[in-house]
This record gives C-alpha cells, structure tokens and sequence, in this order.
C-alpha cells in the first residue's frame, strides 16, 4: 500500500470530521463556523502542528475552484426576476449604494495612508462581501418582523452578487495598474474578463436551463450539478475568464429560464459543504501567523474604513430609497458580517497578485474571524435599535 495515499486518505477523514465537529459547536454556542474551521486550518498547518501533507495542501487551488464556483451558482440562482421584483426598489438601492460606497472608501483610504494601490483596491473590492448565512441567522434569532428586516434579508441575497461583479472589475483595473498601462489595458482586459464571462455563462447557461432536470422530473441529478460546476469552473479558467462570474451567470439564467425545475440547485446546496469544509480548513492552513503579526495598522484600518464605509453607505442607499432617516444608519450596521465569499475573493486576488498574496490573506483571513465575531453582534443590535424605535413611534 502506498504510503503516501494511506496517509491523504486518514489526513481527508480527519478533516471531514473535524468539520462535523465545527458544524455542531457552533450550532450549540453560535461561534461562527466559519472561525471555527479556519482556526482548525490554522492549528493544523504549517503555524501549528504541521499536521496536513503537501499532498493534501497541493488540492487548495482545486477545491477553492469548485468550492467557490459552486457558491457563485447559488447567488445567481437568488437572481430572479421574481425576486428581484419582489424585493423592491429599496433592496436594489440600499445595496448597491454600501457596495459602491464600501469599495470607493476602503480602497481609498488604505491608498491614502500608503498601501500599495493594487492591494488597496483588492482589499476595497473584498470588503463587499458579506455572510448571508450569519445575517439570515442573527435576523431569524431576533425574531423581528418589518420592512427593516425585510429589506435587509433581500439585501443579503443580492449582496454578494454585487460584490462578485465589483471584484471581478476591480481585478481588472488592478491588473491594469500593475501594467502601468491604464487606459488600453483596462479596456482589453475589461472586454475579456467581464464580457467573456457573460458570453461563456449564457453559452453554458441557456443548454443547460432547457436539458437540466429532464431525467428525474422538478430538479438536476446532483451528476448533472456537478457536471455543470465542473464544466463551467474547468472552461473559465481555461479561457482566462473570472469562473466566479461566469458560475453566476450560469445560475441566473438557470434560475430564471428553467420554467420545468421545481428548484434548480438543490443538489447544489448538498453537495457544497464537503468543499467549504476543505477549503475553510486549507485557507487557514496556508495562514502565516507571523504576516498576520505584521498587518496590525493594515487590518486596522481596513476594520474601520469596512466599518464606516458600510454606514455611510447604508445612509446614503437609504435617502435614495426613501426610507425613514433614523433607520438608516442601521443597514451599513447590520451587514458587517464577512465569511466564504471574502476568503475565495482573497485566494483568487493572491493568485493574480502573488507579490501580495501573503499580506492579503492575513489582512482578509484575519479580519474575517473578527467580523465573523462581532457581525451578528452588531446586527442584532441594529434589529433591536429599530424595533425599539418602531414601538416608540407607534
């Protein structure tokens, strides 16, 4: 028996159940899990007991693919006309404008006081994500009902489809940057990098929203899911093309063009946690604690920068939705959480961008776990904020 192979096999076992086992802690106390694995990548890396071969370490880039890909699916799928429609114009505006308003002034600010401009506008773009599960979560935990909870659970299901696109662009012109030739290289890889990943999402997307769910009547086999995720991740990246935004792409026409799928990624959602729990792991154990010692001013920065942008962003969303003006302040509040979508946004800016790949990580890996940890906390308090003021006004 080959060494080598009885060894990947007993290190993968041991991390599946150490991922059980995160799963059920914090169901039990609340810690995030996504902390909770993280901090198990962390103790068993290369900073703590060395516990996970190279040969496991060298599936990182694969798994971050498929993991991540697979949660692009399920943001597009949330990109339905109906929900969209539904969800209404406050929605819509409140979280483009924390997005824009996010990216504009963490990258900013972290340009003004000396950061790299390439590593402020990744470190911008990354901030816009959020942790629908938490919010979602913390929301249903409150109990609160009304158009403020309402308007924050649509915010979170678009959120990070905002993000993703924003991402995708600020690659882009951080590319560009790097290039020192802004205006050409911008527009060519702009061109290719957006446009390409919208062509190949609505080549893969369209066949798929028409043979997808034919077999087993109202939804895909979980084969035909990954097969799709496989296809899409396998063919973007052979291209050149950002594999986030063409899996989103794909699920949204998907989502709105399979009239005959009960529900399209179904099995989606099954299959995706055996890969989260992976990638979780291996993100922090690729983590090099001494970096991380080293962005004390960085993560700084960037917490209050993430933190008041999201504020003003919130406040600003809210006048152009017309929402009452002492409920503002609270969505920019009440969206601070930051898991999965932030760390693969992290992994994919270190791969273009290896000069900072290790300060990036530590600056998104480790705030992560900090906004992981106070994000729920600051959302519930701006439900109970708003409740509180509700029953005064009534």
């Amino acid at each position: 028996m080959n060494v080598n192979i009885a060894q990947t096999l007993m290190v993968l076992g041991m991390l599946f159940l150490a991922g059980l086992a995160a799963d059920e802690i914090g169901r039990r106390t609340h810690l995030p899990r996504v902390t909770l694995l993280l901090s198990c990548g962390v103790l068993a890396g290369s900073a703590g007991l060395n516990l996970i071969p190279a040969a496991v370490q060298d599936w990182y880039e694969f798994l971050s693919a498929m993991a991540l890909t697979m949660v692009a699916f399920l943001l597009g799928g949330g990109l339905t006309a109906a929900q969209i429609t539904s969800n209404g114009r406050a929605i819509i505006r409140v979280s483009i404008a924390i997005v824009l308003t996010t990216v504009f002034c963490v990258a900013g600010g972290l340009w003004l006081i000396g950061i790299a401009p390439t590593l402020a506008l990744s470190a911008g773009a990354i901030a816009c994500a959020t942790d629908p599960a938490s919010t979602q979560d913390t929301i249903a935990q409150s109990g609160a009902k009304g158009r403020f909870p309402d308007t924050l659970r649509g915010i979170v299901a678009i959120d990070d489809a905002w993000g993703m696109i924003v991402f995708s662009l600020a690659v882009v012109v951080a590319e560009a940057l790097q290039a020192g030739n802004v205006e050409l290289a911008v527009l060519q890889d702009a061109a290719k990098e957006i446009g390409g990943a919208l062509a190949l999402g609505l080549v893969i997307g369209l066949p798929a929203a028409t043979l997808t769910g034919r077999v087993r009547k109202g939804e895909p086999l979980q084969s035909e899911a990954l097969g799709l995720v496989f296809l899409t991740a396998g063919v973007s990246m052979w291209l050149g093309v950002s594999f986030l935004l063409t899996g989103m792409v794909v699920g949204a026409v998907v989502a709105n063009r399979a009239k005959h799928h009960d529900y399209a990624f179904h099995e989606i959602e099954h299959i995706q946690w055996p890969f989260m729990i992976l990638f979780f792991i291996l993100a922090g154990a690729s983590l090099n604690l001494s970096h991380l010692a080293g962005i004390g001013w960085i993560g700084a920065g960037y917490v209050v920068l993430r933190i008041l942008s999201r504020a003003i962003g919130g406040m600003i969303g809210g006048a152009w939705a017309g929402i009452p003006r002492w409920q503002r302040p609270w969505f920019g509040l009440a969206l601070l959480p930051q898991a999965g979508v932030a760390v693969g946004m992290a992994l994919v800016a270190a791969q273009k961008f290896p000069e900072h790949a290790e300060t990036l990580l530590a600056l998104v890996i480790g705030t992560t776990v900090l906004f992981e940890l106070i994000g729920p906390l600051s959302t519930m308090i701006a439900l109970r904020q708003v409740a509180h003021k509700l029953d005064g006004h009534t």
